[in-house]
């Protein structure tokens, strides 16, 4: 680990250990103001493993929880990040797409995105080992239109799961999903390889991108 990853680490195992639960939104109008503070937020395919990467880029155990019935969740959920009294931003973790489970939340996800003036970035959540699927497609297209729109302020990035359990032969699909995220959503910032648990890679990488997009120089200052 690098000096600079260390310090990052530091700061955030400091910092995140008073990440908590704000609220549940089910409905537009039960989004809450939370006094403005920046908000990035997390989607994904279910069962992508976003449960578990919130929970490693916050340095907790069971903050975010995952349904064992995937498509259930149908609210966004608001967790501050950083010391208390308000913390220094806001990760918003919205339900799982495909199986169906959009047509539910979608346009309560869509309000949102559309009107959320302290949205800075939407982090898009890539299975490694299942590629780009068409529901991930579909996402990303949509998401891509909104910013080419100009009617909204935030910036879009992909985050790939789960390397830790792709087969080694996966990898060499590296280049080709790379070139499938330009094309499809040629807004998107370049993607986060990642794993959420043992051995941990792209976690860094993942806090770091949050604290840029919501122009933070770290956590604690």
């Amino acid at each position: 680990m690098s000096k600079e990853g260390g310090r990052l680490t530091a700061d955030w195992e400091g910092a995140s250990s008073h990440a908590k639960f704000l609220a549940s939104a089910e409905s537009p109008g039960s989004i809450p103001a939370l006094k403005g503070l920046p908000e990035v937020i997390v989607i994904g395919r279910s069962n992508v493993g976003k449960s578990s990467l919130i929970n490693a880029v916050l340095c907790k155990k069971q903050l975010a929880y995952s349904s064992k019935h995937a498509g259930r969740t149908k609210a966004l959920n608001f967790y501050s990040v950083g010391f208390p009294p308000y913390g220094k931003f806001v990760l918003v973790d919205a339900p799982g797409y495909g199986r169906m489970s959009r047509q539910e939340w979608g346009a309560l996800f869509d309000h949102y995105v559309e009107t959320r003036e302290q949205l800075r970035r939407v982090y898009t959540l890539i299975n490694f080992g299942h590629g780009m699927l068409e529901s991930d497609r579909l996402m990303l297209e949509m998401l891509n239109e909104k910013i080419l729109s100009g009617n909204v302020r935030w910036t879009l990035q992909a985050i790939i799961t789960q390397l830790d359990r792709a087969p080694p032969s996966a990898f060499k699909n590296v280049a080709q999903l790379k070139e499938e995220l330009l094309k499809v959503a040629p807004t998107c910032l370049p993607p986060i390889f990642t794993a959420a648990v043992k051995p941990k890679m792209g976690i860094e990488g993942v806090r770091g991108s949050m604290l840029e997009a919501c122009s933070l120089p770290s956590l604690s200052l």
